[in-house]
């Protein structure tokens, strides 16, 4: 089905990408499934605008899923990967790279006192976990539903993101004795919450959460919940971990966490410190983190972790947003888009729910108030359908999943969100409700 203005290269590149690649894609939300549609091929991208293969432009707000916060490629960060990869791409060996990377991290997120290097978000989480038992000596994880961690094998239970998209909340491939050891909980439910504890508390080695779920939209804790995660960790001696991959770097230099002062064991972070590259990172208390190999009994490896041109790339961004006061920047801009997008809501009917925080926003199509995945799960998925689409023909590209976190950059200017509340003017319907 085509629905993007000339779509012939794209529609040709997919045909080839679904002879060579399962569902011509390399990760499923980009398959344009929850759209009933095909994905457009991107040529190139640069600031807050990418282009598909046919010469189509379009205002994005994707930003590859939120490590863009400079928008796409930024001078900045291409100068200092040229550099690094100039002097080789890849070591084995360790770098200075890797220490400055690691102060930075610490400084920026105080509950950080070290931290490892890995490559991915999902490597991050499950090597948080598996040193959350090692050091606990236990055995159970508690997550939440809607909250999605990658595709660790013990997580991947009433998960969000790309597999809620899919249709399919869990994984095929996944034993029933490795998703026995996750205990799956509504998010903002204090009350199962305590019950859960109580029942199985001398047993929890931690509790993984994005702080503010950012994978079935954008939900947000209600007032005490994040503090009673904190309060009942610390009674029952398991480790409280916050899953700041999306949020980390991106909210606020410190995340969540420096928000909200709720301060974890362990965090997982991501997206935003590779500058666009391959990167994950996760770190905690020395104590903890001493766990790991190899000074302690916990193993955790990677060939390409610490990467110099991820390094690079990512500590070249971060210089950028704090020199530029990027935070306070981004804030403006966001409010901009929210003032607006509530105008147009005020005129089209009270049918839907909008989220946002710092530069991630989500548009709800539902008259529910959005707690947790029940109330994300009321969405018009319809109506989001016809929303994607005619935003798109208008130009502008936002995520095609009612179930994804919008992102803005430092490279949208207050232009490009007059561009967007016109679209959104044009593509959103009336509310029936």
């Amino acid at each position: 089905m085509s629905h993007v203005r000339d779509s012939t290269k794209s529609q040709d590149l997919f045909r080839k990408a679904k002879l060579r690649i399962p569902g011509g894609v390399n990760s499923p939300v980009r398959a344009f499934r929850n759209v009933d549609g095909d994905p457009f091929f991107v040529d190139s991208a640069k600031g807050a605008y990418i282009t598909d293969a046919d010469g189509n432009h379009y205002l994005d707000y994707v930003g590859t899923w939120g490590p863009a916060i400079l928008g796409h490629a930024p001078d900045s960060v291409l100068q200092a990967i040229q550099k690094t990869a100039l002097k080789g791409t890849s070591f084995g060996i360790p770098s200075e790279l890797e220490i400055t990377m690691a102060e930075k991290i610490c400084d920026w997120v105080p509950s950080v006192e070290k931290v490892r290097m890995v490559n991915s978000g999902t490597e991050a989480t499950m090597s948080a976990i598996r040193l959350a038992r090692g050091y606990t000596r236990r055995t159970k994880i508690i997550k939440f539903e809607g909250c999605y961690h990658g595709h660790v094998d013990s997580l991947l239970v009433a998960a969000g993101s790309g597999a809620l998209t899919h249709g399919e909340p869990d994984s095929a491939g996944i034993p029933p004795s490795f998703a026995a050891e996750t205990i799956t909980i509504p998010f903002n439910k204090p009350e199962l919450l305590k019950e859960c504890f109580a029942k199985y508390g001398d047993t929890i080695a931690g509790v993984i959460l994005e702080p503010y779920p950012a994978n079935a939209g954008l939900i947000l804790p209600q007032e005490g919940f994040l503090a009673l995660l904190r309060s009942l960790t610390t009674q029952y001696g398991s480790l409280l971990i916050f899953d700041e991959v999306m949020t980390g770097f991106r909210v606020a230099r410190g995340g969540v966490q420096e928000l909200v002062g709720i301060t974890p064991d362990l965090t997982a972070m991501g997206k935003v410190i590779g500058g666009g590259l391959p990167v994950g990172a996760f770190g905690g208390k020395a104590e903890i983190m001493n766990f790991l190999a190899p000074n302690g009994p916990v193993y955790q490896a990677g060939t390409l972790s610490g990467n110099p041109v991820a390094m690079a790339a990512g500590l070249a961004q971060l210089n950028e947003m704090e020199q530029q006061n990027g935070y306070q920047a981004l804030e403006k801009t966001g409010a901009q888009l929210e003032d607006g997008v509530k105008e147009i809501l005020k005129e089209k009917g009270l049918g839907y729910q909008w989220n946002r925080v710092g530069s991630m926003f989500c548009l709800f199509f539902t008259a529910e108030k959005i707690i947790n995945l029940d109330s994300v799960q009321t969405s018009d998925l319809n109506a989001f359908k016809n929303f994607f689409w005619r935003m798109l023909a208008e130009g502008v590209y936002v995520a095609p999943s009612p179930y994804e976190t919008g992102f803005i950059s430092l490279s949208h200017h207050s232009s490009d969100i007059d561009k967007t509340l016109s679209a959104i003017q044009k593509s959103i319907t009336p509310s029936k409700k």
